[in-house]
């Protein structure tokens, strides 16, 4: 198996620097699928395909997604957000679809559920976890803005996104033909359909997550789809145009954003206690400890 990467950042652990890659021109397509979610694929007159699955933990409303490329002989793949409650089926997923698992990464140190990352590791030797540096979490893998995570001929880029939280990323699939088309952006909680995340705690801060979203995300093209971390309202994907349009916080002025943040009045996270110090270590925090 090769993986197309360059090790340039070195710590505890790494960030990686992937190669370009080449693939032929792909369009999507909407299907339903079996597990219940939206799911797309990317399909071409040659072999090339992205294999694209959404799946949803109901107690916190968070959303995982599943990428592979099917074309590849391996057929490597790469979960996004996942949740400890639900690693077993996401696994069985990726056996049923004979997928070879290889990062499990996280958009954020997330506050209402405890990421699947670290069961993942232990129950799929292998997997490499990824979290951005900002964090300032324990992963296998750090990554920056601008660092593409490559999965056989495909790749995600490394978007910062802060003000949710300090270490907020938007992963985004590649640019250009031989990438799929068009675009899909997984934007963990810095952008919602129809919302964003609260800012009123982890770092977080309005008038940052206000820049984030303008400069990284509303800049993609408008066709871009929008997969969050969470919907709470029943959506499932939206777009960068719709929400540039229909966003009834983001459209506002950066002042009239700040206003409506500093008044959302929400209740202290439930889960925030036990999901902010294990998701710090990998979502292992007692075994971290009984290690040490």
């Amino acid at each position: 198996m090769l993986l197309k990467f360059q090790f340039l950042h070195f710590s505890t652990a790494f960030s990686p620097k992937f190669h370009k890659i080449s693939a032929p021109v792909i369009r999507i397509t909407k299907f339903r699928s079996q597990m219940g979610s939206s799911s797309y694929t990317t399909s071409s007159a040659s072999s090339s395909k992205l294999l694209f699955r959404q799946l949803f933990e109901k107690d916190s409303s968070t959303y995982t997604y599943l990428l592979a490329d099917a074309s590849h002989p391996d057929k490597p793949a790469l979960l996004v957000d996942p949740v400890d409650k639900t690693v077993d089926r996401d696994l069985s997923l990726v056996k049923e679809l004979g997928l070879k698992l290889l990062y499990a990464i996280n958009t954020h140190v997330h506050a209402d559920h405890v990421t699947g990352t670290g069961l993942i590791k232990s129950k799929a030797p292998g997997v490499k976890s990824i979290i951005s540096k900002a964090s300032n979490a324990k992963a296998d893998l750090f990554v920056e803005p601008g660092d593409k995570i490559c999965f056989g001929d495909l790749f995600l880029e490394v978007r910062s996104t802060p003000g949710h939280t300090l270490g907020c990323v938007t992963y985004v699939t590649g640019d250009g033909h031989n990438q799929p088309q068009p675009r899909i952006a997984f934007t963990g909680d810095a952008l919602l359909i129809r919302g964003c995340g609260r800012t009123d705690f982890q770092g977080g801060s309005s008038e940052q997550l206000y820049k984030s979203v303008h400069s990284q995300i509303f800049t993609l093209p408008k066709d871009t789809f929008v997969y969050p971390a969470h919907d709470y309202k029943g959506f499932s994907v939206s777009t960068v145009g719709e929400e540039m349009l229909y966003n009834p916080r983001l459209t506002k002025d950066k002042e009239a954003f700040k206003n409506i943040m500093a008044n959302l009045n929400l209740s202290y996270p439930k889960m925030i206690d036990v999901a902010v110090p294990a998701n710090m270590f990998c979502g292992l925090q007692d075994v971290e400890s009984k290690a040490s």
